[in-house]
């Protein structure tokens, strides 16, 4: 049964993922053109480019879970007023030290308010129409993630890289208030205690399972793409401005699918596991593509495959999770699934990297996309099978 029968306003959690995603990419597109001017060497920018993600690891279950117990609300708002926080603490940053606190900082809030507010949609809308609201909630992402690095460089090139931190702590501000204003504060609910082996026993449930492997897999490979798509355009002697805008082909993609797509979980839950494969399968044919005719032209219908097989795994994946999941630890669930996406995030270039130093990058494409197929096949099976409450 659902806890708010009113039509959810998820808006201002829209904007809020909108920002995380803005805050990850286009400060760190952005932070690789500005090494010099802020006195930053290459191990330097790396360890700056890092914190942001270590934060958002190690925090994303623990505040996921804190928003079981004292609420999603809270937890959003106060995620949020934190990364303004640290955002103007970046925008004032003079030396590198500096703007590694602000990056760690905005991190840590981001890992606070990001599972809170998938929490909250899921809570908001119920099974029913989870695979609609978190299509659109997926779109609002991608579309962060596509214009974080556009948009991030032109703040940049116009007014420097204060105006881009400046411009983050304006949209969390917004977010908060928002969020404030506009969204329910959601009843904490009664929790039973749960003990090591419980724990144990509902994080390698196939319902659990299952649909956290498929978003490992899609982010593994979305990772993958978005580093190093672009860099075999530059082999290819292509301009660097077309090598980039295959970062933003996946992204637009991957938004304009995912609301049409997250229908499919709540109109017709039988196609669910084929569309799962296809999805699958979208994303191992890019990785494949690539791997065999590495070119301009397969690096573009690379990118679309890579962002449907995206746009399809995650909607289904999230609304998957909340069929499965009770509503009193959606919070942890969701931290946990958010944990599992990251790990995919980091594995999928450290595998390709690996094979690629001992052999050649088209091989370590083809063995990444064998991989991808077989945990794909993994986590299809076990989402399939779960029971949805």
């Amino acid at each position: 049964m659902r806890e708010v029968t009113a039509p959810p306003r998820l808006g201002p959690l829209y904007l809020a993922g909108f920002t995380t995603a803005f805050g990850a990419h286009g400060v760190a597109a952005a932070l690789g053109t500005e090494t010099e001017e802020i006195g930053l060497t290459f191990w330097g920018l790396g360890l700056i480019l890092a914190l942001y993600d270590i934060a958002e690891v190690i925090l994303k279950p623990l505040f996921g879970a804190l928003s079981d117990r004292i609420g999603t609300k809270p937890v959003i708002v106060g995620g949020l007023l934190v990364f303004a926080a640290a955002s103007v603490l970046g925008a004032f940053a003079t030396t590198p030290v500096l703007l590694a606190l602000a990056r760690l900082a905005q991190g840590g809030a981001a890992a606070a308010f990001s599972p809170a507010s998938s929490s909250a949609v899921a809570r908001l809308v119920g099974p029913g129409q989870a695979g609609q609201y978190f299509g659109r909630y997926g779109s609002w992402k991608s579309l962060g993630y596509a214009g974080g690095p556009l948009l991030g460089g032109a703040l940049i090139l116009w007014l420097g890289l204060p105006a881009l931190f400046i411009a983050l702590a304006v949209l969390a501000l917004v977010a908060a208030a928002l969020t404030a204003w506009r969204i329910p504060a959601l009843p904490v609910l009664p929790k039973q205690r749960v003990t090591v082996v419980e724990l144990f026993r509902q994080s390698t449930a196939p319902g659990f399972l299952g649909p956290v492997v498929l978003l490992a897999t899609a982010t593994a490979t979305l990772g993958v793409a978005v580093g190093l798509f672009p860099l075999i355009a530059a082999q290819l002697d292509v301009n660097p401005v077309v090598g980039m805008g295959i970062m933003s082909v996946i992204a637009v993609v991957s938004a304009v699918v995912q609301p049409r797509v997250g229908d499919i979980h709540d109109s017709a839950v039988h196609l669910v596991g084929r569309a799962m494969v296809l999805g699958a399968a979208l994303l191992v044919a890019g990785l494949a593509l690539v791997a065999l005719t590495p070119s301009l032209p397969t690096l573009f219908v690379a990118a679309v495959l890579v962002g449907l097989g995206v746009g399809v795994i995650t909607p289904l994946g999230f609304a998957r999770l909340v069929a499965t999941t009770p509503q009193d630890r959606m919070g942890r669930t969701m931290g946990s699934a958010e944990l599992g996406r990251e790990i995919g995030d980091a594995c999928g270039p450290i595998v390709v990297g690996a094979v690629a130093a001992a052999s050649v990058l088209p091989v370590a494409l083809g063995v990444m996309a064998g991989v991808a197929a077989c945990s794909a096949v993994v986590g299809v099976g076990l989402a399939t099978r779960a029971p949805v409450r």
